[in-house]
């Protein structure tokens, strides 16, 4: 019989809970920031085995259905997944497929191993979770576009972080970088916010799973190419993405938003590095 977890509208902090998830969470920064793959292992280790002491305190979970250790092993696994490349944007054939491997792969390997190992449903993917669409949710796709086109190019051309990404300046580099943007988009939801949020809340409140999903979240980033100043936009972009996930409850909202997102992202680049090309579409 598959057992299902539904996530209390609120959970009290425990010092020691909230410790062993931000040794775990910390470990991002470690593989993508520092790009210190054994100081990101120890901290994992760190955390896991702080989690063990936490279940080992209250056999039956502190009041959860599942221990720490065994959700915080799952976020593990999708992070020692990803830190296993490079995260620098290429656009040749191999490095496609690693990606779409390794990332795909840090999804699916802690979905399965909660479906059908542990047999319950920690990891979900509600893509219509909360059912209709209302102003609010309608007007901030609006604002997301308005608010991209504003802030990306300046962000981008006057900090040089589109020379992060490969040079596209044929058709055939334009469409790859594209898709990849937008896949890399869809995984950013399907990984930072229903698998790593989503874990942390069954042990964590809301605030503090979405702080720890945030760094998560904010280091791949990083990684990726959002460098010099990004932080003070994608932090606010990755908070704002657990919020309205909690609001919306679903994943084809936060998915749209992020694409929406995405799609500013990819003209700015095209724009930064094919000059003449799009300058009447952007200020800078």
């Amino acid at each position: 019989m598959v057992r299902t977890h539904q996530v209390p509208a609120t959970r009290s902090l425990d010092p020691l809970v909230l410790s062993g998830a931000l040794l775990v969470c910390l470990s991002a920064p470690a593989f993508f920031v520092l790009e210190i793959w054994w100081l990101g292992a120890l901290l994992l280790a760190a955390g896991l085995a702080l989690a063990v002491v936490v279940d080992r305190r209250d056999p039956d979970g502190l009041r959860r259905e599942t221990g720490l250790t065994r959700d915080l092993s799952l976020i593990a696994s999708g992070l020692l997944l990803v830190s296993s490349m490079p995260l620098e944007a290429q656009l040749d054939d191999l490095s496609i497929l690693r990606f779409g491997l390794v990332l795909g792969g840090a999804v699916a390997v802690p979905y399965v191993i909660s479906r059908f190992v542990y047999r319950d449903h920690a990891v979900r993917f509600p893509w219509r979770g909360g059912g209709r669409w209302g102003r609010l949710q309608w007007g901030w796709l609006v604002a997301v576009l308005v608010l991209g086109w504003l802030i990306l190019p300046f962000y981008f051309i006057s900090s040089g972080v589109y020379l992060n990404w490969p040079v596209v300046d044929t058709p055939d580099l334009i469409a790859r970088l594209f898709v990849g943007v937008g896949a890399v988009g869809i995984w950013d939801e399907l990984f930072f916010i229903c698998t790593v949020f989503a874990l942390l809340r069954r042990h964590l409140p809301d605030t503090a799973s979405n702080l720890l999903q945030a760094i998560v979240f904010v280091s791949f980033l990083w990684e990726l190419g959002y460098r010099e100043w990004g932080p003070v936009l994608t932090i606010p972009f990755a908070l704002l993405q657990g919020l309205i996930f909690l609001r919306t409850r679903s994943l084809a909202y936060v998915v749209t938003v992020h694409l929406l997102f995405d799609a500013v992202v990819f003209a700015v680049l095209v724009h930064g590095h094919n000059p003449g090309l799009l300058d009447g579409l952007f200020l800078v």
